[in-house]
């Protein structure tokens, strides 16, 4: 099932949650990340835009039949906070927290400080080959272009990576919701330090959107760039930043990961 189907079935109450799109004994990350906040914009209204969305991976979800509660918490002048939560046989399996807020006038603007490193572009950088059997189904669907840094597993004396992303398939209607799943689908940072193969997995994900993305589409590349903050006792904190195509700073996220080696 394609993304752009997901997402319209999101905005419903139930949705059936496709295999194709499994990391591990878990559904993607980023997909369900995606599906909770396509459900919030049905119930909340796609006119303001998303600030800041916290998400908690509370158990992993499962392929097959889901439940999307939706809830509103307060609505003010320009800002709305809202909730989303995916339950599977009765229990919460991942809970989204959203901050949607409308433009004000301001007598502050301050650009971002930091800017795009150089890398290669996506045309000039090998697309990162999805093996069948050896890498998690939901990599077939994502064009992961790596431009900085090492792959998962090999023995990196340093972490940290950068690169390009999007989706393989283009699709009409690309949205926040589908630029949030496309985020979370880059491996923790540490992993390039293996030199095996190691279980890891969010624990909780919090992104902060710069600007509204309206008037992208899904053949455009993303660039991608993380940094580890701190790794230690089996947890791991990072910070990623987000750009457009053009260099423009469009989102930073945070990530606090579990790793199991």
């Amino acid at each position: 099932m394609t993304l752009a189907r997901i997402l319209i079935e999101a905005q419903q109450p139930q949705i059936e949650i496709p295999a194709t799109w499994g990391q591990g004994r878990a559904t993607y990350g980023g997909l369900v990340a995606a599906i909770l906040l396509a459900r919030l914009r049905a119930v909340v209204g796609t006119d303001l835009p998303l600030r800041s969305a916290t998400i908690s991976f509370v158990a992993p979800a499962e392929a097959g039949q889901a439940t999307l509660h939706a809830e509103v918490l307060r609505q003010g002048k320009s800002v709305i906070q809202a909730e989303a939560r995916l339950i599977q046989a009765g229990q919460v399996q991942t809970v989204l927290l959203a901050s949607f807020g409308r433009a004000r006038a301001s007598s502050i603007e301050i650009a971002p400080s930091r800017s795009m490193i150089e890398m290669k572009q996506p045309t000039d950088v090998q697309a990162f080959p999805y093996i069948a059997g050896l890498m998690p189904e939901f990599l077939q669907h994502i064009d992961m272009r790596w431009a900085k840094g090492k792959p998962p597993f090999s023995g990196a004396t340093r972490p940290d990576f950068a690169g390009w992303m999007r989706y393989q398939q283009p699709f009409e209607g690309f949205e926040i919701s589908a630029l949030l799943g496309l985020i979370d689908a880059w491996p923790p940072s540490v992993l390039p330090m293996y030199k095996t193969p190691a279980p890891a997995s969010s624990l909780c994900w919090t992104v902060e959107f710069l600007d509204d993305i309206s008037g992208y589409q899904s053949t455009d590349y993303w660039g991608y760039q993380v940094k580890t903050d701190a790794a230690a006792e089996g947890y791991e904190h990072s910070e990623a930043l987000i750009w457009d195509h053009a260099g423009k700073l469009v989102a930073i996220s945070r990530q606090t990961v579990t790793i199991f080696a």
